[in-house]
């Protein structure tokens, strides 16, 4: 057999290699492209029937796929400060610009378009919604925007945050500290989850303070669940077969050597 001849060969054993390679590596390829899993995280597609609550006396039916009934209110741009929300217990709005407050409230999140805003005192529920086609020990990165307000009309220094669940995992942004018609910005929050179970449910419950009448406000935004890290089982298997297909084009070139 000749040179050329000898080198096709270790050319033709390698591609197959190669290929079987890529046939397992593909049976774990579903962990590692990143799906979004969340519905609406915009907030953006809603069924508004004359009242901007979000919960309460019109429990979800305001914005598509979540579900609350807490005392929480959707904010298209550039209202939240001037013409406000109208809900059961009449017009709320935040303290900004628009309420003669220059504490740097702007008209969107960085997302864009509509937000949520939930008071962590008055009437509290969940915003959740039912996430389904997960992957039993896979792990999920969360991210969403968040930011601390407080209702126009009202003194003092207020706290609010989120508490975030997926099944039955915990996590918190904390409560942020805001001043007294203060706003603390918008800020881009990512947290990770390991599937307990096939469908759980995502939930988002405003935290904060003080209890009485100085009303914080937590506000939410660009939600997204995805999945794309790969159990170490498969990472595992993926380093397997790359390296059986170098172990196995060694020994082929030493074989050839030796003919």
């Amino acid at each position: 057999m000749g040179r050329h001849e000898w080198g096709f060969n270790i050319m033709t054993s390698r591609a197959g290699l190669l290929a079987l390679a890529t046939l397992a590596c593909a049976a774990v390829a579903p962990n590692a492209i990143a799906s979004e899993f969340v519905s609406n995280g915009g907030f953006e597609s809603t069924q508004v029937a004359g009242s901007n609550e979000f919960g309460g006396d019109y429990p979800g039916h305001e914005v598509n796929n979540w579900t609350t009934n807490g005392y929480n209110f959707l904010f298209q741009p550039g209202e939240a400060d001037t013409v406000g929300a109208t809900g059961s217990y009449g017009n709320l709005k935040l303290w900004g610009p628009g309420t003669g407050v220059a504490n740097g409230l702007p008209a969107t999140s960085p997302q864009g378009g509509n937000f949520v805003a939930a008071d962590p005192q008055f009437i509290t529920d969940s915003i959740r919604q039912d996430i389904t086609g997960l992957t039993v020990g896979a792990t999920y990165d969360l991210s969403f925007y968040w930011a601390a307000a407080q209702q126009a009309g009202f003194d003092g220094e207020t706290t609010a945050g989120w508490n975030v669940s997926l099944g039955s995992e915990l996590h918190t942004t904390g409560a942020a500290a805001n001043a007294n018609h203060g706003f603390v910005p918008w800020s881009l929050q990512h947290m990770t989850f390991t599937a307990t179970s096939a469908n759980e449910t995502l939930s988002f419950l405003a935290i904060g303070g003080p209890s009485g009448s100085q009303p914080p406000f937590a506000l939410l935004d660009g939600v997204s669940l995805t999945g794309g890290v790969p159990e170490p089982a498969a990472w595992a298997l993926m380093i397997l077969g790359f390296g059986f297909v170098g172990a196995a084009v060694r020994r082929r070139r030493a074989g050839l050597a030796a003919a």
